[in-house]
């Protein structure tokens, strides 16, 4: 039996469809020029460019769990290539706000009547989203913030949940194995990040532990949610005016001095994410403000994230190995997070983290050498190497966000030193520095044994070689088919010689009718096409590599 929310999410289905169709076709022909035959096509960065832009048209189209998505993939380098990055980094949550008479009667059916609940509402919104809006009101002698969710917005979200579920089977024909895992991921993560967000419940208990968390530091404000006004559809807070974090002219009016202000935002999310284990998710500019006293507001917390303490360790230990520009080390960490394959090229990779690294502290980065990393990558990385698993999806939004506010405060800001400051004042590279001790203890406690150990048993082995009596199984590992590729292309080739030499015997012998050697000749051809095909390379997505400031350096036109 159909239900009503199933037939709403075929139906939204097609409509997807039928908006991303142009896309389908544009990546069918590129797998196959001519759609059934034909070899690939290769698509440059203004092709690319042009494609998002349909995207993000279509995006805009499909309304507020597709706006979502796609600011969700404008922080994915490793789903989406640059170009769409560049043009989805634009999409604002910014839609028209609901009837005033729809949102009332989502208040009145939380709250009761408005006129009990709050002593005066201001029918008109101060900010507006895909999922929800906010309005100011007066309670107990304070101004408050309200935020409503939209009306109907539940049934809407679930069916299109339900259409890009349907739809990975299909996307994930047209991209590699590397971003079909984060894709996947992704899926998934983005399903439960917009139910926790539709939960004013939950933003109100994130609200209050986040608060508790700096409860000593004057140096971050939170609004204080108030529980009686609130419910699982309404969320009403304390409100707390102040200006954009990236209104740069009216900060320098104010005073505030820019580049401590973007030491304070990183460090406030180094200890969310390392030391207290849950974040606010979302730091765009619109969910940042700075106070008259230069203290900075956080608005907004349905997107927010846990981290494990696993990961926390983990994270400590790429930053520790960051700062000290231990490469080895970087990429240990980054195939142990499971956001690095173990089997991409060390060598390429390390080359990406040390221009990555020159990046990040700011340093002039000659265009030849960031042409040469390119070029190595695109030569030996079929699979995009870097994929992310689902507790890590958030972490590197935020990471990435944060990224583009503290540049647009100090364009010469220092993630690396900030982070390395954060890290030894809290005792992190002492930990870090034991760790390391006790493991190199371990391993000569480990190598101290085997002085004892091996020699007996190599007296033994030695013994059974002398003896003729020594087996020696081998196992090898082939997930790859290397060598079912190379049995098949032994036995082409032998088939292939078998119907040459045929082919040439029967001509040979018999002049006077050469139909026996055309019937010889057009056995081999299939054997030939297969032996050709054998050795055809597959070709798979390449990766550029990303780094933000110098794209933003780029897009200023700077040399």
């Amino acid at each position: 039996m159909v239900t009503l929310a199933n037939f709403r999410s075929y139906w939204r289905f097609l409509v997807v469809v039928y908006q991303f169709f142009p896309l389908i076709v544009a990546y069918t022909r590129d797998r196959r020029k001519y759609v059934l035959f034909g070899g690939t096509r290769s698509v440059g960065p203004e092709e690319q460019a042009r494609r998002a832009e349909i995207l993000l048209d279509s995006l805009l189209t499909l309304g507020p769990t597709f706006i979502k998505l796609g600011q969700l993939l404008s922080t994915r380098p490793d789903i989406l290539p640059p170009a769409y990055i560049e043009v989805l980094s634009s999409l604002q949550d910014d839609v028209p706000p609901a009837p005033w008479a729809e949102s009332k009667q989502v208040l009145e059916e939380e709250l009761g009547p408005l006129d009990e609940a709050f002593v005066s509402f201001d029918e008109e919104p101060i900010s507006g989203a895909s999922l929800g809006q906010v309005y100011t009101a007066r309670y107990d002698g304070e101004d408050v913030a309200v935020k409503v969710r939209r009306p109907g917005i539940e049934s809407l979200v679930e069916a299109d949940l339900r259409v890009i579920r349907w739809s990975l089977p299909l996307i994930m024909r047209f991209i590699g194995q590397g971003r079909a895992f984060s894709l996947e991921n992704l899926a998934d993560e983005f399903a439960k990040t917009i139910r926790q967000e539709m939960d004013y419940s939950r933003e109100r208990r994130i609200l209050d532990r986040i608060q508790s968390n700096f409860a000593e530091d004057d140096t971050i404000q939170i609004p204080e949610p108030i529980e009686e006004r609130s419910g699982p559809r309404v969320l009403t807070m304390e409100y707390l005016p102040g200006t954009k974090i990236n209104d740069i002219e009216a900060l320098d009016a104010m005073g505030v001095d820019r580049t401590e202000l973007a030491t304070r935002l990183q460090r406030i999310y180094l200890q969310m994410i390392i030391d207290d284990g849950v974040f606010h998710a979302d730091p765009h500019p619109g969910n940042l403000a700075v106070d008259e006293d230069g203290s900075i507001i956080f608005y907004d917390f349905g997107m927010s994230g846990r981290v494990d303490p696993f990961i926390q360790d983990k994270i400590v230990d790429f930053y520790v190995a960051v700062a000290n520009q231990n490469i080895d080390a970087i990429l240990d960490a980054l195939i142990e997070m499971g956001t690095l394959s173990p089997e991409a090229d060390r060598q390429v990779m390390g080359d990406v983290m040390e221009l990555a690294i020159a990046d990040a502290r700011g340093e002039d980065i000659e265009q030849y050498r960031v042409q040469q990393i390119i070029e190595q990558v695109e030569s030996t990385i079929y699979e995009f190497p870097l994929r992310l698993p689902r507790n890590l999806a958030l972490v590197l939004r935020v990471a990435t966000v944060v990224e583009g506010v503290c540049v647009t405060l100090d364009s010469d800001f220092d993630f690396i030193s900030v982070a390395t400051d954060y890290l030894r004042e809290e005792g992190y590279y002492e930990e870090t520095a034991k760790e390391l001790v006790a493991d190199a203890g371990r391993q000569v406690q480990k190598t101290t044994e085997a002085l004892f150990t091996v020699p007996p048993k190599l007296d033994r082995v030695l013994d059974r070689v002398e003896r003729e009596n020594l087996t020696v199984n081998v196992r090898l590992e082939d997930k790859n088919g290397v060598l079912d590729k190379l049995a098949r292309r032994i036995v082409y080739g032998i088939l292939l010689a078998v119907g040459a030499l045929s082919t040439a015997i029967l001509y040979a012998f018999d002049q006077s009718s050469v139909f026996p050697a055309v019937v010889a000749a057009l056995l081999t051809v299939p054997i030939l096409v297969q032996l050709y095909r054998s050795f055809r390379k597959k070709r798979g997505l390449r990766a550029t590599p990303q780094f933000t400031r110098q794209n933003m350096r780029d897009r200023r036109g700077e040399d």
